[in-house]
């Protein structure tokens, strides 16, 4: 029996690291069709349009580094970063104060007020832009905001609010409550316990909420197009549709201006990398 079983072991240990290798080889392969898209823009945005009409799937003789100096002047790049990166920048901040504090009541307090509230702030998650955008238009308009920074900034809070809220709801449903008694026995107000207490235990979910509702406004192009249509205060994803003509558009030009639009959110992306992994792996655990 023990010499049948010392057999077997050699077997299952092959047998798992061929598992393991086919894991691999699926992970790499899923990877490259997910690069594929961005490797070549990466390719066609250093090449000259004859190389790009000629060849397009190959490598650029020379590097065209022209493509993306008269892009940046073309499309105004500091004047749109800046413009995006302060409406992100105030969206995450204003979403992030506010939506735990709406959380944390919701989270802690069951009865019929709290639970239709809290259906209310799901029911947000599945209105879509298209059907209140006419309506919104009328009332940013009646309110003096259309073409205006804070009116912009106020439509996005509003619309990633219920996914906030969803978000740190469930999180907070998960703390155990014995830290918030803990904390009232030494004399810690409600506000208190949330700042000191709380707060600091939504830092993973926060950051993985950052990251989500950074993306969602870096990448929106409706939104800024309908409601600020200033030139000078287009937003990033607007820079880069200009680009686009009527009957098409010039490959050495777009693809260079996607790239250097999707720059920022690469960075963003490499700083909060632990913080979003941290916030899903303790949704999937406290789940």
């Amino acid at each position: 029996m023990i010499v049948s079983l010392s057999r077997q072991a050699p077997v299952r240990r092959a047998k798992r690291r061929g598992r393991q290798w086919v894991s691999i080889i699926a992970l790499l392969i899923l990877s490259l069709v997910y690069l594929a898209p961005l490797l070549f823009a990466v390719i066609v945005s250093f090449k000259s349009q004859l190389e790009v009409s000629v060849s397009p799937l190959a490598l650029p003789e020379r590097l065209q580094i022209e493509n993306y100096t008269s892009v940046f002047a073309k499309m105004n790049y500091w004047r749109s970063l800046l413009n995006t990166l302060g409406i992100t920048f105030a969206v995450a901040v204003c979403v992030t104060l506010i939506a735990p504090l709406a959380a944390y009541p919701l989270a802690r307090i069951s009865n019929r007020s709290t639970r239709l509230i809290y259906q209310i702030f799901a029911a947000g998650l599945v209105i879509p832009f298209f059907a209140a955008m006419v309506p919104l238009y009328g009332l940013m308009k009646t309110l003096g905001l259309v073409n205006t920074y804070p009116g912009v900034i106020l439509i996005y809070v509003a619309l990633n609010l219920p996914l906030a809220v969803f978000f740190y709801t469930s999180f907070i449903q998960t703390v155990p409550r014995e830290l918030e008694e803990a904390a009232a026995l030494d004399g810690c107000s409600p506000l208190a316990t949330f700042w000191f207490i709380l707060l600091p235990l939504l830092r993973p979910v926060t950051g993985t909420l950052v990251m989500f509702v950074a993306m969602s406004v870096w990448n929106d192009f409706l939104l800024p197009l309908v409601f600020l249509f200033r030139a000078e205060a287009r937003t990033i994803m607007v820079s880069v549709y200009s680009f686009v003509g009527e009957y098409g558009f010039d490959p050495t030009s777009l693809f260079p201006a996607v790239i250097l639009a999707s720059l920022p959110m690469l960075v963003l992306f490499a700083f909060l990398s632990r913080q979003i992994v941290a916030g899903i792996t303790a949704g999937a655990v406290k789940g």
